[in-house]
């Protein structure tokens, strides 16, 4: 794996999607008549450009906006902060959004958007977070709390119960980054109470993740194990470290730190085929984008959804605030790498 150069390429797909955005998912001349070829205008926001695994559910968006001939409008990136997220909000409703498709990474701070849209009668599809407050239409997004509890089973195997495990956690303003991290302590506490679990803050930002596992490293000599809550914002800096401290030993070799990640990016397939890495939770980023675009579409053609089955093999659960469809997330390991209906091994196919 080309550890330097996978995020510059992946930025550079993410900015040649969203140049041609305005032209392939765009139907009409004007935008602002919230209709165009007998279909309603969607809004999409994009949450961020520096991640792997955000830029690409940026290409699944694009694909599926074309595939299933929406009317979108121009597509906004709110770079991770809420405050441009809420500006970007405002466009859409000037620009004729009868729904809007958006992932805000601070799930506390987007209620007042929320509470915007209501009052217009805009229904909101949320994806991969669950806002604390705020009515949305759907949540498309994976059971973030088993992510936490597949990685916590893997990894205390794989240490035999007893250790030392860094856990790299998301932001805790986040109900992903705290669903994570609550239910891998939980895990750790009832399954492998001999571990001992080093948590470490990174507001999903990959140098304060290498900056702290540096650290860490220095001060814990017998680390065991990692757990990587993002890794399309983690894997690369964490194994560079580990190779330039001379600590990336491939599995199966004695010294090699078991790593378990989350995201399914193809740089973890490719780490896990190298022995890099032990195992990643496969984050469903074709599906977030298929099915946040399906029931934005479902939203601005007066459709309702009830808890239970679905015909995808997911489950929709009833929220205070709403609705989810948890859709389903596999640990992917050595044995099932390879496997062509993971959409890691498809993106950009």
């Amino acid at each position: 794996m080309k550890l330097h150069s996978s995020r510059i390429a992946a930025t550079a797909a993410t900015v040649v999607v969203l140049a041609g955005f305005a032209t392939a998912c765009n139907r009409g001349s004007d935008s602002t008549a919230g209709s165009a070829g007998g279909k309603a205008a969607i809004g999409i926001d994009l949450p961020r450009a520096d991640s792997d695994f955000w830029n690409s559910y940026a290409q699944y968006v694009k694909q599926d906006s074309s595939s299933q001939g929406l009317n979108t409008l121009p597509v906004s990136n709110s770079q991770n902060d809420v405050t441009k997220l809420a500006a970007n909000v405002q466009v859409f409703q000037n620009t004729g959004a009868k729904a809007v498709v958006m992932a805000p990474q601070d799930t506390g701070a987007i209620a007042s958007a929320l509470d915007q849209l209501a009052a217009k009668k805009i229904p909101v599809v949320s994806v991969d977070t669950r806002p604390d407050k705020g009515n949305v239409y759907m949540v498309v997004r994976a059971d973030n709390k088993a992510y936490g509890t597949k990685a916590c089973e893997f990894l205390g195997k794989q240490l035999g119960g007893k250790g030392k495990v860094a856990e790299l956690q998301g932001a805790l303003s986040s109900i992903n980054g705290r669903d994570r991290s609550e239910a891998f302590a939980a895990c750790m506490k009832e399954k492998f109470p001999d571990i001992q679990v080093i948590e470490l803050a990174t507001d999903w930002k990959g140098d304060v993740a290498s900056a702290k596992l540096q650290s860490t490293l220095a001060a814990n000599a017998d680390l065991g194990g990692i757990y990587l809550q993002a890794g399309g914002a983690f894997l690369q800096p964490t194994l560079a470290l580990l190779q330039q401290k001379g600590l990336l030993k491939p599995a199966g070799e004695p010294g090699h730190i078991a790593i378990v990640s989350n995201d399914g990016i193809p740089q973890e397939f490719d780490a896990i085929r190298k022995g890099d890495i032990d195992a990643t939770v496969s984050q469903p980023a074709d599906l977030y984008a298929k099915y946040a675009l399906f029931y934005a579409q479902a939203a601005t053609e007066g459709k309702t959804f009830q808890p239970g089955a679905t015909d995808h093999e997911s489950t929709i659960i009833s929220l205070p605030n709403g609705l989810e469809d948890q859709l389903p997330a596999p640990l992917v390991t050595k044995d099932n790498v390879d496997d062509k209906s993971l959409w890691g091994n498809n993106v950009g196919n």
